[in-house]
């Protein structure tokens, strides 16, 4: 079947399932394949609860007029996002970045949405699957699109372009993670430049965070360029360092506005600048701007501030590598809580930096006197230190039920992988 025949079935259909656990009545079904799953075998189920028809690439499964055949339902997904994309005429803004990313894709969706039809990534659902279903799920009446674009080796935001042809980009960072993958933080910086190089091509515009040295040469060759930071910009802002959360000030057009946000971090600061930055150039006054921000609390163990008990834990446990980790420690250090605790789960995909890596980050610590410190992971297992160390995170929380902290700030991060959640589950 063409692609533009299989869009006219989308537009009857116009939701896109891949889970038959999460499948709707008349919810057209992908069967897209892993290494540990084929979703052929499942069309069969999709369509007896049901979907009004099943993409499939093995024909066997193919019985009935409601099995679409095609050659590789990834590929056919990806084609049918790309056809989608092609219908608008709309700012399309791409983020992506190696820390803040989903922070800032929704620190910018809150801002947009207070004037405009915005639509932006679920979640982060930001990789090979995830971005053709963002934009499937993009309505007809959308008057702005973020799509976020997660990778881990070069090409990938490439190849996420050519599907979104985004008009605007954002590079948030380009720090030391998945470095296995990008083969270091050159090859970091070429893999995340990728949306540069895509918008370069088409005269499309970007946001620059002129505080990122690096994204100056980077961008050369850009021509249309927003810039904010904390000097030298088009947006300028600084940080207030006093109490819990992050509070920023603009200074434009002579103008101060305090925004009081509820975010943990300094680190923060350039995440809420973006939002400031795009939503100030797509014509956003600057208290729907900061009403917006102020407004927003983050969830999903991003720079979540919790109360358990008597305790305070900053959750920020969804993902870190050696920056954003030295970014949080440095953070939590510096502020006024009289008892800090740190519970740190390893970083993931470090390649052969992963020994190095991890002593550097203990070395890092040391400089800074703490109440208690656990490791957890393997990574540390062969790191000669003073703290207390588990392999597994379980174990830790095992470990925290018998002996509760009080009255303590604890900051508990670490990346994905090693389930850092669990010890903020095992306090009561």
């Amino acid at each position: 079947m063409e692609i533009q025949e299989l869009y006219q079935l989308y537009l009857k259909h116009p939701s896109i399932q891949t889970d038959t656990r999460k499948l709707q009545k008349n919810d057209m079904f992908f069967a897209l394949k892993g290494p540990n799953f084929n979703g052929n075998k499942f069309a069969q189920q999709a369509l007896a609860d049901g979907a009004a028809y099943a993409v499939v690439d093995e024909e066997e499964y193919a019985i009935n007029e409601q099995y679409i055949l095609v050659t590789d339902v990834l590929q056919t997904l990806q084609k049918l996002a790309q056809y989608h994309r092609k219908q608008f005429d709309i700012p399309f803004i791409a983020i992506t970045g190696s820390n803040g990313k989903t922070t800032t894709k929704e620190l910018v969706y809150a801002v947009l949405k207070s004037k405009y039809n915005t639509h932006a990534t679920k979640g982060n659902l930001n990789n090979h699957i995830g971005v053709p279903l963002t934009i499937l799920s993009i309505p007809n009446d959308a008057e702005m699109a973020i799509i976020e674009m997660g990778a881990n080796h070069q090409k990938e935001i490439e190849s996420y372009c050519a599907i979104a042809m985004p008009t605007h980009g954002i590079i948030t960072n380009c720090g030391k993670a998945h470095i296995e993958g990008f083969g270091g933080i050159e090859g970091v910086r070429k893999g995340k430049g990728e949306l540069y190089d895509y918008l370069r091509t088409i005269n499309g515009t970007i946001f620059r965070n002129t505080d990122n040295d690096y994204l100056v040469k980077m961008s050369e060759g850009v021509a249309k360029q927003i810039t904010y930071g904390s000097a030298n910009a088009n947006y300028i802002g600084k940080r207030l360092t006093s109490g819990t959360f992050l509070n920023v000030v603009t200074l434009n057009s002579g103008n101060e506005v305090n925004i009081k946000t509820q975010l943990v971090g300094s680190y923060n600061f350039a995440n809420v600048m973006t939002a400031v930055a795009v939503g100030l150039h797509f014509d956003i006054d600057i208290d729907s701007i900061k009403h917006s921000i102020e407004a927003y609390q983050p969830d999903n163990s991003r720079s979540q501030l919790i109360s358990i008990g008597n305790n305070q834990v900053i959750m920020d446990a969804y993902n870190a590598n050696p920056t954003s980790m030295r970014a949080a420690i440095t953070n939590f250090a510096n502020t006024d809580f009289p008892k800090k605790i740190l519970w740190l789960g390893a970083m993931k995909e470090m390649g052969p930096d992963e020994a190095k890596e991890h002593r550097e980050l203990i070395d890092f610590i040391g400089q800074y006197s703490w109440e208690e410190v656990i490791l957890v992971g393997d990574e540390f297992k062969s790191i000669d230190h003073p703290y207390l160390w588990f392999s597994s995170s379980q174990a830790a929380a095992d470990s925290i039920k018998t002996k509760q902290p009080e009255h303590a700030a604890i900051l508990i991060k670490g990346s994905r992988g090693s389930r850092m959640e669990v010890l903020k589950e095992a306090m009561s």
